[in-house]
């Protein structure tokens, strides 16, 4: 058990997400009883067991399901029936909780005029860990941009070296030029990443689309691209845009529609 505790601490230390599968109720002949812990990773590796065979076989497809949705589940398992369980093994019924122990949302924020400014400041309050890049020095600045967990500057691709691209990260791209976009999305269309946002007129987004086309980047990888970005609110000011922004990505991350909830006309 303490093992397992401590590896939790260290996958939090490494922002590395993990999902923690306890036995809560246990009825009958079951191999392990209630409090039985297991830690999943995203590969599918595991610490402790919850009791081996098919039933834990599922916990792990269970666990890595949760990662990915980063949402807890309840998961009810039975040993007698041949539909849902092992048939004739112990005779048990057993129900595991799975919680997905996730490190905060990263939110990479690519330019910090007025509007990258006011991302980082609303996404922090929200929750996000905020990564803020310019290639001005000055505009990057912890003293400018005090709400960054971390401040990039220097050659685009080299400072991204230092960003961990996960499921859970969301890039927003609100640059001053056009081949800042271009060569941003050259290093991130390929990126396991939740979310890609590029700011800009519809004209200015097909210049950078074309751009891609022309170097041979396919259809479906700039489907990934969500440009001109956020939610349509005839944003003007730097804040109003940037709930424009962090609105589209609440939509996406929390499976919204974007419809007014207003009950009458």
């Amino acid at each position: 058990m303490e093992a397992i505790f401590e590896a939790i601490v260290e996958a939090q230390h490494k922002e590395q997400p993990v999902a923690l599968v306890t036995v809560v109720r246990a009825r009958g002949s079951v191999p392990r009883h209630e409090g039985s812990k297991m830690l999943v990773y995203p590969d599918g590796a595991i610490l402790g067991s919850v009791g081996g065979g098919e039933m834990e076989a599922r916990a792990i497809a269970e666990a890595l399901a949760a990662l990915k949705e980063g949402r807890p589940r309840l998961v009810d398992y039975t040993l007698v029936n041949p539909k849902e369980g092992d048939p004739g093994v112990c005779g048990g019924e057993v129900a595991m909780f799975i919680d997905p122990l996730v490190p905060p949302p990263t939110l990479l924020v690519v330019g910090a005029g007025h509007v990258g400014r006011a991302v980082a400041f609303l996404g922090k309050w929200l929750g996000f860990r905020i990564v803020i890049y310019d290639d001005r020095p000055d505009y990057a600045a912890p003293e400018a941009i005090p709400q960054a967990d971390m401040h990039l500057t220097g050659p685009l691709d080299q400072a991204l070296q230092a960003v961990q691209f996960t499921p859970h990260t969301y890039i927003v791209a609100v640059t001053r030029s056009y081949p800042l976009d271009v060569a941003l999305l050259r290093l991130v269309l390929d990126a396991p990443v939740a979310y890609i946002g590029v700011i800009g007129s519809k004209r200015r987004v097909q210049e950078v689309f074309k751009a891609l086309r022309d170097e041979g980047v396919p259809e479906e990888k700039l489907a990934r691209v969500h440009g001109p970005i956020g939610l349509e609110l005839n944003a003007e000011t730097p804040e109003e845009i940037a709930v424009s922004i962090l609105g589209e990505i609440i939509m996406l991350r929390r499976g919204g529609s974007g419809e007014p909830m207003k009950m009458m006309d």
